[in-house]
């Protein structure tokens, strides 16, 4: 047979190279256990040969399954969230499935429309991030009737599933560590979106209970960057020179207030302690090294991944909330 141009061939020459029926390609390449190990052979030299690639699509409409699953993230740029979507994409491929990613840039009316788009395209399944979602959208996708994960937060009414932790205890953990430390006068840097919010809700809460009285905020419109963090701690110092510590939405951000500090030649912790969130590589890396908050992103992806393909597979979870927990990490920066 004459070589063809891949993507062009067709199964009934991948058929006809490989001397089988069409029947027995399709169930070598849907379902190759079933077929005969000289039969697999042959039809994988000729699918080779050929560069015949299965149409998908037809697949999908003959089984009703794309297996594609959406997922949405305020910023593929954040190493936690990219630590999130590759244990995602790497579970999901595992068990046959594809991801398709879009990038929210923390607005709620964004993730609306690209799920709405993920609809549309009849994925099988969605990731958002998060629980704060633009008005109708919850119905919208229980109406839907596909498997949706919510991640990095803990829902008190979960769409559907839920993998995360509660971003409120994290603060009050981060806030409870530099009490425990002897600072009194902590002030938080941070995003003004609502993961970031918890957390400083969280670290007022401490305060209050320890008697420290307001905690005063410096908050930047998301995403958040490093080069965000020198004229913001300026700003604190400014209103509150006594501050002892800083904590930061993340350990970005706190590295940042590394610099700063570094920059006046200030000696961390005598004169401030700087905490962040996450234990990103930056932590550990940092002079001094940073004490955080450690989350692991990745584990957040794999559970997500895993309750989605058992949901997939027909299988119903007793627990539709996974809490992944996070721990206290301390380092030199307290």
């Amino acid at each position: 047979m004459a070589a063809t141009t891949p993507g062009t061939a067709r199964m009934a020459d991948v058929a006809a190279t490989a001397g089988v029926s069409l029947v027995t390609v399709s169930r070598a390449l849907n379902t190759p256990d079933q077929v005969a190990a000289p039969t697999l052979a042959a039809v994988q030299a000729a699918v080779a040969q050929l560069g015949y690639l299965p149409n998908m699509t037809a697949g999908s409409l003959a089984s009703r399954r794309s297996r594609i699953v959406g997922c949405l993230v305020p910023s593929i740029s954040y190493p936690a969230f990219s630590e999130t979507v590759e244990a995602l994409a790497r579970t999901l491929g595992d068990g046959g499935y594809q991801m398709l990613l879009g990038q929210t840039g923390y607005r709620v009316e964004d993730e609306a429309r690209q799920v709405d788009s993920f609809l549309a395209r009849r994925v099988d399944a969605i990731v958002l991030t998060g629980t704060n979602h633009a008005a109708g959208l919850r119905s919208r996708l229980q109406r839907s009737g596909i498997p949706v994960v919510e991640t990095w937060d803990l829902a008190a009414a979960p769409i559907d599933l839920s993998v995360g932790f509660s971003q409120h205890e994290g603060g009050r953990v981060a806030g409870a560590h530099l009490f425990d430390c002897g600072y009194r006068c902590p002030a938080y840097i941070g995003a003004d979106e609502d993961r970031a919010m918890q957390r400083l809700a969280g670290l007022r809460s401490i305060a209050t209970e320890r008697g420290a009285g307001d905690v005063p905020a410096e908050l930047i419109l998301p995403p958040a960057q490093i080069d965000d963090v020198g004229l913001r701690l300026s700003a604190l110092l400014a209103r509150r020179p006594d501050i002892d510590a800083i904590f930061c939405q993340n350990d970005i951000l706190a590295a940042g207030a590394l610099f700063e500090c570094h920059r006046r030649g200030w000696d961390i912790p005598g004169r401030i302690a700087v905490m962040g969130f996450g234990d990103m590589p930056i932590a550990r890396a940092g002079f001094p090294r940073l004490s955080t908050v450690r989350v692991r992103g990745s584990c957040i992806g794999e559970r997500a991944g895993q309750l989605l393909l058992a949901r997939l597979s027909g299988q119903q979870q007793a627990d539709t909330a996974v809490d992944i927990g996070f721990e206290v990490v301390r380092r030199e920066s307290t």
